[in-house]
């Protein structure tokens, strides 16, 4: 089964959803480690409260977890053979470039050659499937 443009093009958007809130959710949850609590169960609970208080962690989770949900729905009509490369790599090549706009040290150019390699392979990926429902 070929992917048409618009289950692409929401695959790409989990990605994004995915990818680009994971730098958020790192630096929202740096002061976590703050948080010492007797038992874990108190600690668990401390922690939830913390995290869930805090709209600078709670925005970007909400958004990742609709980036879940986009993707359950997705499925239903996609081939996983596609979907999940699309979603899975793309979301790596959305952190690394939001990280880098965020400040964080991403890994140099073996990075930037490694997510230029991945958008190539997706392409072609898409390019075939795409090809494949218009012939």
């Amino acid at each position: 089964m070929a992917a048409s443009l618009g289950q692409v093009i929401s695959l790409v958007l989990v990605a994004a959803l995915w990818g680009g809130t994971q730098p958020l959710l790192k630096r929202a949850s740096a002061g976590l480690q703050q948080v010492h609590e007797q038992t874990w169960v108190r600690q668990l609970l401390q922690e939830m409260k913390t995290l869930f208080l805090n709209t600078e962690y709670l925005m970007p989770f909400l958004l990742n977890q609709s980036g879940s949900l986009l993707y359950y729905l997705t499925l239903a009509s996609t081939d996983l053979t596609l979907a999940v490369p699309i979603c899975n790599s793309l979301a790596i090549v959305f952190t690394l470039v939001v990280g880098k706009a965020l400040g964080e040290d991403i890994g140099g150019k073996e990075a930037v050659a490694g997510m230029v390699l991945t958008i190539t392979g997706i392409t072609l990926c898409i390019t075939s499937s795409v090809t494949k429902t218009q012939g």
